[in-house]
């Protein structure tokens, strides 16, 4: 699309030069005024087929047939070049919207981003570098022109009819960092209700917001002001373990990362003590925690600990190493 409006840009200049140089010459060669020029120039290049204005001398004849055979041909590619720029815009919007349209059907057990702001970016990025399918939901449609390798539907993510064209009934979890907590607190009551087993994860900027989107029926709350000063704080304070965090969480990093770790129903590892299992001798996997069904957490474990079904292993170790640990933690076939 921009290699077509450059062309038609190109092709504006052309026909102002083609307009600008017969109306010169008629001016020059039949010395006649600039209204009987220029109108003599457009009726020639249109291929109107009015009569002349004057008799044209044998050098005006000549002048006539060298500006059709340039010009005609410039006027035709301007006109080709502006109909498959108006044609192929709307081809593009409309095959764009079927494109989305079906993208959208076929996400199930997916993410929704509501709001791709500077938090839902990151957010999405996180997501897309984990390979997870998501959707955010943007109402500036600037930004949508911005964004051509994410999943993004236009509207406003606090009306209901915008959360179901995105697929809410089908939807894991939900993210709300939109601006301000009025609309995050409207979003959460809004998915709720049309999804009780949602995961949902809210944005809150005020103070005293938390606890009402937890009772509006968010899963978990996160105030980004009172974490980045609980951060701040902290490298000032334990600037070492900050910087073992930040390169533990870092995205991409491939020497180190922090997960967690889901033990199914059927795994090899139920049953077992942390030491019979052998994930710190042979994988070298730390074991930071284990939360257990229950919701209790069992920090640094020892080895005999006991692994069951439903637990989740909090661990730190090198990417490949904690894929092993995934396959080992999922149930056998």
């Amino acid at each position: 699309m921009e290699e077509l409006r450059k062309r038609l840009i190109l092709s504006m200049i052309l026909i102002i030069l083609v307009i600008a140089f017969g109306s010169i010459g008629y001016m020059a060669i039949e010395e006649w005024n600039f209204l009987d020029s220029i109108y003599m120039t457009v009726i020639t290049l249109t291929t109107v087929g009015y009569k002349e204005v004057h008799d044209l001398t044998f050098s005006g004849k000549i002048f006539t047939v060298i500006l059709i055979i340039g010009g005609v041909g410039t006027v035709l590619y301007a006109l080709s070049t502006g109909a498959k720029l108006v044609i192929e815009g709307e081809l593009a919007e409309v095959f764009g919207r079927k494109r989305l349209e079906k993208k959208i059907k076929e996400l199930n057990n997916h993410y929704i981003i509501c709001g791709y702001g500077r938090m839902g970016r990151i957010i999405c990025k996180e997501l897309k570098s984990r390979g997870m399918r998501f959707i955010a939901i943007e109402r500036n449609p600037d930004i949508l022109k911005e964004e051509e390798d994410i999943l993004i539907f236009e509207g406003d993510a606090t009306k209901d009819e915008v959360l179901k064209k995105v697929g809410i009934e089908k939807a894991r979890g939900l993210v709300s960092v939109l601006p301000n907590d009025a609309e995050n607190l409207y979003v959460v009551l809004s998915a709720k209700g049309m999804n009780p087993a949602l995961l949902i994860v809210a944005r809150a900027g005020e103070e005293g917001s938390e606890q009402k989107l937890l009772r509006a029926g968010a899963d978990r709350v996160v105030s980004p002001y009172h974490i980045g000063g609980l951060r701040i704080a902290h490298t000032l304070l334990k600037p070492a373990v900050v910087d073992f965090i930040e390169f533990a969480t870092k995205s991409g990093n491939i020497d180190l990362q922090m997960e967690e770790i889901a033990i199914q129903e059927g795994s090899k590892l139920v049953g077992l003590t942390l030491d019979e299992c052998g994930i710190g001798r042979e994988l070298g996997v730390i074991i930071v925690a284990i939360k257990r069904a229950t919701g209790a957490m069992k920090f640094n474990p020892t080895f005999r600990s006991m692994v069951r079904a439903g637990d989740t292993l909090i661990t730190i170790g090198e990417t490949a190493k904690l894929k092993v640990l995934e396959d080992m933690a999922m149930a056998e076939k």
